[in-house]
Order: C-alpha cells, then structure tokens, then sequence
C-alpha cells in the first residue's frame, strides 16, 4: 500500500554565499573603475593573477599542510610555455586566442607539478620542504643552462596584441588585459573553494590533520598529496600564464627564484593560510609592500621582516584569523567593550612604528646616501643624522611606545580572555534552552 508524503523537505538557499560571490564579481567588475590611474591599474592587474597563484600554494600549505619552497617553479614554467605558446600564436604556428593562454600555462603547470610531485610527495614533513627547495633551486639554476627556452639573463619577450579582435577586443589597453585577468581570477577562485568540498579536498584537510588515522582507514597518503600537489600545479600555472600577459616578458631570475617562492610563502601566511579567503588577503599586502612600500623607502625588506615576525608572535593565523575572531566577538555585541583598549593598542603601536622608523631611516641614510648631506626627511619632518637630539628623540619615542604598547599589551589580554568566557558562557546557556 503506497503511502502519502505528509510533508515536503528541502535544502534551504545559503544566501550569504551568493551575496558573498556576488560582491566579489561586483569588486572585480569597479574596482577600475573607481581606481582609474594608471599605477592603480597595474596594482588590480598584479593583485588578480597573485590571489590565483596564492590560493594555488594554499591547497598546499593550509590545506595539505605541506610546506613548499618551491612553488615558483609551477608558476614561473606555466609563464614561459605561456610566453613561447603566444609567440608561436602571433607567427601563425598554432590557432591559439589570447583568451586560451592562462590554459597552457595551467597544463604546463599540471605537467610539471605531475613530474615533479610524483618525487617530491613520496615524504611530508620537512623532508618534504627540504625537496621543494632542492627542486626550485634545480630549476633556477636551469635557467642560464638553456637560454633558447629561458631567454637567458633578458628573459622572453611577447606582445600579447595578435591575430583578430575577439569582439573588438584586443588586449593592447591595460583595461582589457585587466578584465581578462579578473574573469580567470574569479572562475580560478570559484574552482578552488569548490575544491574544498570534494571528497579529495576533505580527505586533503584529513591527511594534514591526522595522517596516520588515513592510512587507518585505507586512503594512501601519498596519492592524495600527489593529486592536490597537481592541482596546485595546475592553478600556479593559470597565474603564470596571467603574469606573462600581463608583462609581456618573463625572466628566470624573477619568475624561477627562491625569493618569489619565499614571498608566496609569506603573504599567503601573513594573509592567513587556516582560512580560503587569507590568501586573497596576502596578494594585496604583496602588492602594497612590493609596489608602494618599495617605493617608499629602501628599507621595505627590513619593515616586512618586523612585520612578519609581529604576527609570528601576536597573530599566528594571521590578519583572517583577527578579522573572524572579531567577528565572533562582534556576533555577541561584546566588541564596543573593547574599542578602548583597540585604540590604546593602534596609538602605541603606531608611534612605536614611528620611532623604528625615524631610527632605521637615519641608519639607511648614513649607509647608502650619505654624499647627499645629512638631512632625511621623514613623515614632513628633516632628521639631522649628525645631531644627537634627532638621535636621542627617535630612540625616546621608540622606547617610550614599545613600554606602552606592552601595558596596553597586557590590560587588552586580560579584558580579552574575560570577553571569551563571557561567550563560552552564553554559549553554554543557549545550548542548555
């Protein structure tokens, strides 16, 4: 006897991810038109194809928690087949639209992440990063080897604007280019936090957390590290091929080195590797530090090592990690308590910057451009670097900011940790209704 249904069941819409996606586009499709100069252009172009290429090194780090020093390998070979699949284009060799190269880039980085991986995903750990060093360095050290496909010291060079216009686009304006990067950067990003949800991407997140409870139950390790290493590859290399048409030229020593390697490491941490979105974070602060901050002063690599060793200390999740936990704070109305103790936190720090600043500027200065006097001008103020007084002032306010920021410090920890219990409680509470 058929029964009735007396009922009707059904998944409800999760609309704060469709108003999440839908802002990202929309952020993608203004941003230049609200940042119209040439400088912010370039700026949006670079943080496009960089949010590809970290959330890339991210399916490793924070979801395989696999370590990689040499994740520039990836990007920087999808570059090159992408920059040598375009000349090859504009000769009339291959039928191949611009709009399809990030795509060779991306199959050369899944080839060579399948080549390589297959090596290096045999051991995790340290061992495992001690490989992906040797392996970058192997590459790098290949590029003056073979000048015909590395181009040598001067690299190859392209020019994106072949073939006929693709609905009257050409890609010769740095807006067009843009827009090309942002789509990939959209669909790339939208692919891999689907990749999170895929059986692979959940056992992924199961062989960082407890590898031996996989091999427990009969998932081999090694495989699914291998698998995900290939489709990091697969992404750096869609980011590389962005890169090469973004810049029309790829060199070995900035595509290939240990150092774009260790800078992918290090925004997609100060980003926040725990989190999909901290990645996305870190492109912009690498494009902030090595375009804006570089420019700005010459001790920018010394500024970026204070700032990686305070959240090493203060922030391990990094600026994700602050962001959600003052949201889960915000979510019980308990942030307007501590908005006191945040402006105490931000004013002694910032004059502790301030005072690092004033003292490592005059160091510099005295270093690298004494023949132009002894004058610095620093923040619309002149430090004589041959007077004790500016000396003696700079090492004062530094001093006098780190005692402080150390008090604030510690009263802002106190009311923090009285602020969580005060959560755990309520949380209790509604559990127990």
């Amino acid at each position: 006897m058929a029964t009735t249904k007396t009922h009707y069941s059904f998944t409800p819409l999760n609309i704060g991810r469709y108003v999440i996606w839908s802002l990202f586009a929309l952020v993608l499709a203004v941003a230049p038109l609200a940042f119209k100069s040439s400088l912010a252009l370039t700026m949006l172009s670079q943080i496009g194809y960089l949010v590809v290429i970290c959330l890339s090194y991210n399916i490793l780090l924070g979801q395989g928690g696999m370590l990689s020093f040499g994740h520039a390998v990836y990007v920087g070979l999808g570059s090159f087949i992408a920059v040598h699949a375009m000349n090859l284009a504009s000769k009339g060799a291959i039928p191949l639209p611009l709009v399809f190269i990030p795509l060779v880039g991306g199959l050369a980085g899944l080839f060579f992440a399948a080549l390589f991986g297959f090596v290096t995903t045999k051991k995790s750990g340290t061992t495992f990063a001690m490989i992906t060093l040797g392996i970058g360095e192997l590459v790098a050290s290949m590029a003056l080897m073979f000048p015909g496909f590395f181009g040598g010291e001067g690299g190859v060079t392209t020019n994106r604007v072949y073939g006929s216009k693709l609905f009257g686009v050409s890609f010769g304006p740095q807006i067009q280019v843009y827009y090309l990067i942002a789509v990939y950067c959209f669909l790339c990003t939208a692919a891999m936090y689907a990749f999170t949800g895929t059986p692979l991407g959940r056992i992924l997140n199961a062989v960082r957390d407890n590898p031996e409870r996989v091999e427990f139950v009969g998932y081999n390790t090694q495989r699914v590290r291998y698998f995900a290493f290939m489709v990091a590859g697969f992404f750096a290399g869609i980011g590389g091929g962005l890169a090469a048409i973004n810049f029309e030229i790829v060199n070995a020593a900035d595509s290939l080195s240990g150092i774009r390697s260790g800078g992918y490491l290090l925004f997609t941490f100060l980003g926040g590797a725990i989190f999909f979105f901290g990645p996305m974070i870190g492109a912009v602060l690498l494009v902030f530090a090595s375009i804006l901050l570089s420019e700005l002063s010459k001790a920018w690599l010394l500024y970026l090592g204070l700032v990686f060793l305070f959240m090493v200390m203060y922030a391990p999740g990094g600026v994700a990690s602050l962001i959600m936990m003052n949201l889960r704070v915000a979510k019980f109305g308990k942030l307007r308590t501590l908005w006191v103790s945040y402006l105490a936190l931000g004013g002694t720090a910032l004059f502790a910057i301030f005072g690092i600043a004033a003292v490592v500027e005059m160091i510099y200065h005295i270093q690298l451009n004494s023949a132009l006097g002894p004058v610095v001008p620093f923040m619309g103020a002149r430090l004589d670097t041959h007077s004790v007084d500016a000396w003696a002032g700079a090492v004062f306010v530094l001093v006098t900011a780190i005692g402080l920021f150390e008090v604030a410090r510690r009263a802002f920890k106190r009311q923090w940790d009285t602020t969580q219990e005060e959560i755990e409680r309520e949380i209790k509470r509604r559990e127990a209704l």
